[in-house]
């Protein structure tokens, strides 16, 4: 009997191992399904994919639930042991499978505005964005498995400066009267600021989980 409990909490080790690298693959597939939807709107003009979005969406979906499973199933045989990793894992998959639908959203963006998005006078700002994201993808999956949390915070300090720049192009897009720029452009910019927001704002969340305590997870670090 003894024996038996003592395989059932190393197998539930194993599933809690198993479910943060889950996780780091969830934001693998995210990085390339980031990559690859800006490409398509941004850098060409035929508005084809590399891979099957929506296929690769339903697989990080099929993870997510894996990992809430596996936390789960951990829970209940260890108790309360690992508990704090294990709802912080299940806090950040959230964000993690969020960032899948922002980026199959871009692609949707791609496929309806088959030609090449041109940002005009917005290109700077919107520029600065797009690359602030592919920095920080790797950055983020690295800080989960290093748990850095001085990089962690510097991802944090970002987020304010890269929201600010999304909201003053959408603020520009409506309001400038001399806009010269397409109503399809127009709309398609909008979104698609609308989204790099997000998609920035769930890795600062992710990020957001190596410096808080859990009840802070997706907040402001909270000074000493």
């Amino acid at each position: 009997m003894m024996f038996k409990k003592f395989k059932e909490l190393f197998s539930s080790e194993n599933l809690l191992d198993s479910a943060f690298n889950t996780t780091l693959t969830m934001l693998e597939f995210d990085h390339k399904m980031y990559s690859a939807s800006k490409e398509s709107l941004r850098d060409s003009d035929s508005a084809e994919l590399p891979f099957d979005f929506k296929k690769t969406d339903r697989k990080i979906n099929k993870y997510e639930r894996e990992v809430r499973r596996n936390v789960l199933t951990h829970l209940s045989v260890a108790g309360t042991q690992n508990i704090v990793p294990g709802l912080v894992l299940v806090s950040i998959v959230i964000d993690v499978e969020r960032i899948g639908d922002y980026t199959k959203n871009i692609a949707g963006l791609a496929t309806l505005h088959p030609s090449r998005l041109i940002g005009g006078k917005y290109e700077k700002d919107l520029s600065k964005i797009e690359k602030h994201i592919e920095s920080i993808f790797p950055v983020v999956i690295e800080v989960l498995k290093t748990q850095d949390k001085t990089a962690a915070r510097k991802i944090l300090q970002a987020e304010d400066e890269i929201g600010q720049l999304s909201e003053n192009i959408v603020s520009r897009i409506i309001s400038d009267s001399k806009n010269k720029i397409s109503p399809q452009d127009a709309v398609t910019l909008g979104l698609y600021v609308r989204y790099l927001k997000r998609i920035n704002a769930h890795l600062t969340n992710i990020a957001s989980a190596i410096v808080n305590p859990f009840p802070r997870i997706g907040f402001r670090e909270k000074r000493k």
